[in-house]
């Protein structure tokens, strides 16, 4: 699973209809079981994805297979690509949150002596 999962929470009022069937109550403070019922989700629609792409490698379909499994988990950009990107739209002056975007890239560089 990536860090940032794509898929969304599920809504309060589903979470609190589970938490009634199965455990007889309302939802805790803590968030403990909406936090449960949102990785449930992600691991069935991780579980979900991965059977799609290994039907469609299996159908023949290898580059189509990539490109969905890319399209549902993107990766997050790299701060080298952040920070490209940055640069590409301040050309004239940077902002503060970006300075320290570059900065952190810049700092995150292995020393070369």
């Amino acid at each position: 699973m990536t860090q940032e999962h794509p898929i969304n929470p599920p809504p309060p009022e589903l979470v609190q209809q589970w938490v009634d069937t199965y455990f007889g109550g309302k939802i805790s403070q803590s968030n403990f079981h909406v936090d449960l019922a949102t990785r449930a989700a992600q691991w069935g629609a991780d579980h979900e994805l991965e059977a799609c792409c290994e039907w469609l490698k299996l159908e023949g379909h290898e580059y189509e297979h990539e490109a969905l499994f890319a399209a549902r988990r993107p990766k997050s950009p790299s701060l080298k690509e952040q920070a490209l990107e940055a640069l590409d739209e301040e050309r004239a002056e940077l902002s503060i949150q970006n300075y320290k975007l570059i900065r952190a890239v810049l700092e995150s560089l292995p020393d070369n002596e």
